[in-house]
């Protein structure tokens, strides 16, 4: 009976699978993100995840709950019932026999395919092979923007970049499945300077990292730079995290405490030692860090202070003044937590403390009133979850320093096998702060924020799916830009619908309304007004043939529609992708077309790069883009990428501002990257 179900599940299945590179939902979610912090990630652990799980498929049939929240697929309620599904019918015979688990569905596994396997469990290998047996890898990536901005026109007087135009970036990786890594890596931005001036070794930022997994009672060990995250990311949370998306069951903060670090991003990351040991239901992590931070370094000669007024997380040491603001302060933090794990059930206990060479004190604005100040903060918290049948309680409670509060609940629930709930409260004071907190909120930070989140999928049907989700929300203190305490509310709504393995097609519409100053208010006193954005976006993706794949977006923008800062904006595109089975070379070429009104209608839109790299770009006033990305594989051991991209404006005689201004209207960019493997 059962081998009868698995050959009708596989045929179902086999009729909506087909692979592709990053899920449609994961580009959404990243194009969310860019949008709410307004900058890109240069964290790219997520990306490296991915490749090693596509080329080392994780084995369904002894994975731990912790391997599996590594994918950042599935939630946990999807995993405990993996677990529970295990133990109670043994292994499972066939990837499709995942449809009979419950909560599972055939979007879900169709993203997991290129990522999982199902096979017999193999015993731990001895840990000599660790280092003789594993794989080296060594990534070289160049680019550059070909036309001269105002930062590198020697014609021009005054401040100027003092180094060279080229953006470099290195990366040497031991892996040995996943169990060991370690590598070094090297980032020079562009303008920044090489093997000269202040970057007189080289690039202008290391890192090393060396993490080990599964040593006996030793659950990871971590040395260099490597990342912490904690509960729900009210006190700590370094790794990529999304936020509000279409996966509306994403809700939940989940990956391990220690993780290894080896990204270019120059600020949110630990440099010191970890580790996590794990005896019979405790998980016990502790860690140190001892590291430089750049920041703005203000000398009060009047009152013969010296204090720090912001940090920098921007990475950039291009001029002198941000050569002198470079590594201007020393940062010590230690922490951990100790977490009980019961069946379906766990209760965790977080502390983190920071303590920095001068103190802190930001700018005496308003909205500053809450900030972090002094040579020292902590916060600590404790967070659980509970799996109960078809029901996930998660949620964490947080104190900082001044044991102002912070709270954050939710709850994940399979009413049926095609409608899934998700439910999120949060409550986190105005006075609350945290130095490197990460949950899931309408603000950049966890602080001055209370709300309640609700999201719904439903699949009335084969190939349907809809996805929706509200959030309302208020900021009991002033922010930057909106001066008195304000509200707001976002809601989304998506149509999916997969006919066939050759196509997939969404559309959806998103109304978000904040309040903030007046633009352009020349008044002494500012006065708040409600900026709503709109947009509705239709995407369609049609595999040609076993060859060619088709894309094709068109999304429309509306800012303040009805009142006095109208804007509206459009963006469309088309995407030829080019991967011919069993041949070295693939490539993809995007034609696009945006026009918007000013930046407050501006549209993002993710675009597919070298390998471990994305771009997601923000495009405003009128114009045309384009790239082009070429891969060749010359063997197994070597693979060369190529991309070209320009984006030609309408009616523009300069490109850019500041020192990054460029004359005419067009700037092109190219990149290079190459990968040995040895």
């Amino acid at each position: 009976m059962r081998s009868a179900v698995l050959i009708l599940l596989t045929i179902l299945l086999s009729l909506y699978s087909y692979a592709q590179e990053i899920p449609v939902s994961t580009e959404q979610q990243l194009e969310n993100l860019a949008d709410a912090d307004q900058a890109e990630t240069e964290d790219d652990s997520f990306l490296q995840e991915l490749e090693y799980f596509r080329k080392n498929p994780l084995n369904l049939n002894n994975a731990e709950a912790e391997e599996l929240k590594l994918l950042r697929i599935l939630t946990d309620l999807q995993i405990a019932n993996l677990v529970a599904y295990r133990k109670l019918f043994g292994k499972l015979l066939s990837v499709y026999e995942l449809q009979a688990v419950p909560a599972w569905d055939i979007i879900t596994i169709r993203k997991l395919l290129p990522f999982m396997t199902v096979s017999s469990s193999l015993s731990l290998p001895e840990a000599g092979k660790r280092f003789k047996d594993g794989e080296n890898s060594l990534l070289l990536r160049l680019s550059q923007v070909l036309e001269r901005s105002k930062g590198f026109d020697n014609a021009i007087t005054g401040t100027k970049y003092l180094g060279s135009p080229q953006r470099l970036f290195l990366r040497y990786r031991y892996t040995y499945k996943n169990l060991l890594q370690f590598g070094l890596v090297g980032d020079k931005d562009a303008g920044e300077q090489f093997l000269k001036g202040a970057q007189r070794y080289g690039f202008d930022f290391y890192s090393f990292h060396l993490f080990a997994r599964k040593i006996g009672v030793i659950q990871a060990l971590a040395i260099g730079d490597f990342t912490v995250n904690m509960g729900q990311g009210l006190i700590q949370w370094q790794s990529l995290a999304f936020k509000k998306s279409v996966d509306v069951m994403g809700v939940k903060r989940q990956a391990a405490v220690l993780r290894p670090y080896s990204s270019a991003g120059e600020f949110n990351y630990h440099r010191g030692a970890g580790i996590t040991i794990r005896k019979g239901s405790f998980e016990t992590t502790v860690f140190a860090s001892l590291r430089k931070v750049s920041a703005n370094f203000v000398a009060d000669t009047v009152n013969n202070e010296e204090y720090i007024s912001s940090f920098l997380t921007s990475g950039y040491h291009r001029t002198n003044s941000e050569i002198t603001d470079r590594n201007r302060i020393t940062q010590t933090a230690f922490g951990g937590n100790i977490i009980y794990r019961g069946n379906r059930w766990h209760l965790g206990v977080n502390s983190i403390y920071y303590n920095f060479s001068f103190p802190v004190q930001k700018r005496d604005e308003p909205y500053n009133l809450y900030a972090i100040s002094g040579k020292n903060w902590y916060n600590f918290s404790i967070d659980y979850s509970y799996t109960y049948k078809n029901l996930h309680l998660f949620g964490e409670a947080a104190s900082d320093k001044n044991f102002n509060k912070a709270f954050i609940n939710g709850l994940l629930i399979s009413v049926d096998p095609n409608v899934d709930l998700s439910f999120v409260q949060r409550t986190i004071s105005a006075a609350y702060q945290s130095v490197n907190g990460n949950a899931f909120t309408e603000n950049t930070y966890p602080t001055n924020e209370s709300g309640f989140y609700a999201g719904i999928s439903i699949r009335p049907g084969i190939g349907w799916r809809i996805d929706a989700y509200s959030d309302i929300f208020k900021f009991p203190w002033l922010k930057y830009l909106v001066d008195a305490p304000s509200s707001g509310k976002d809601f989304l709504a998506q149509l999916t619908y997969t006919p066939n393995r050759q196509t997939e097609m969404y559309t959806r519409f998103r109304n978000e309304t904040k309040k903030g100053n007046q633009p352009g208010n020349l008044t002494t006193t500012n006065f708040l007004v409600s900026l709503p954005r709109q947009s509705w976006r239709t995407q369609v993706n049609y595999k040609l043939n076993t060859t060619i794949s088709l894309r094709n977006r068109v999304e429309l923008m509306w800012f303040d529609r009805k009142g006095e800062n109208s804007e509206k904006g459009f963006l469309t595109f088309v995407d030829v992708v080019y991967k011919p089975m069993l041949k070295p070379f693939s490539g993809i070429i995007r034609l696009q077309y945006f026009e918007t009104d000013d930046y407050n209608s501006r549209i993002y839109a993710y675009e597919n790069d070298v390998l471990y790299s994305y771009s997601i770009p923000a495009f405003f006033d009128k114009g045309f883009r384009y790239y082009i990305s070429l891969n060749y594989d010359w063997g197994k051991k070597l693979t060369f990428w190529l991309r070209w991209a320009q984006t030609i404006y309408k009616n523009r005689d300069t490109v850019g501002s500041g020192l990054d201004e460029i004359p005419g209207n067009r700037r092109s960019e190219v990149k290079f990257q190459v990968r040995v493997l040895f």
